[in-house]
């Protein structure tokens, strides 16, 4: 069982990456729609200035780790090859790594492409100002608390990179390439 952790900026095509995986065998497995799923059901509104915060909140009380052990528990009991979207911290990079069979795969493009793309795609969460995205991705980037999100130091953990500045066709050219390489490193064909 090959678990793959996506991790990148927002907009870079995780979901896309994600939508490769699936229909190449992988279970998908996302936290975003475990904090939606959480946050509705405690009556949280639902965006990206409330959902770090109370991400980071529930990892302060349960563990750097664990919205990916949540995940983690699901795929394993699932039991097929898993992608786990979207690590964003080191102790969630970490608790990945320390896995036999285990990959964290990073996403990122270029910051103007990426916003043009969460500008298109129309999510509630979405719907911010180029200076209001700026400012989100830059708090998320970094941190000095292995518990919170620091995408910065979690992509430089990455065992693979891949740059998105092209077509859907390309990225998923590009992935496939690298699933390729992650399943002669795993030895899973």
């Amino acid at each position: 069982m090959i678990i793959l952790g996506i991790t990148g900026t927002l907009g870079a095509g995780k979901g896309t990456v994600v939508e490769y995986l699936t229909r190449h065998g992988f279970a998908h497995f996302s936290v975003r729609a475990l904090l939606e799923e959480e946050m509705a059901r405690r009556g949280i509104p639902v965006n990206r200035d409330t959902m770090t915060p109370f991400a980071n909140e529930l990892r302060a009380q349960h563990g750097g780790d664990y919205l990916f052990r949540t995940l983690l528990a699901r795929a394993q009991q699932a039991g097929n090859d898993a992608v786990i979207e979207s690590v964003r911290t080191v102790d969630e990079a970490r608790a990945l790594k320390a896995l036999p069979q285990a990959v964290l795969l990073a996403v990122d493009a270029d910051r103007k492409v990426r916003y043009a793309r969460i500008r298109a795609r129309g999510s509630a969460l979405d719907d911010v100002s180029f200076e209001d995205f700026v400012r989100q991705e830059e708090r998320e980037m970094e941190s000095n608390n292995t518990a919170e999100q620091n995408l910065g130091a979690v992509m430089a953990m990455a065992d693979f990179v891949l740059t998105n500045n092209g077509t859907k066709e390309e990225l998923f050219q590009n992935t496939a390439h690298v699933l390729a390489a992650i399943r002669a490193r795993t030895g899973k064909r």
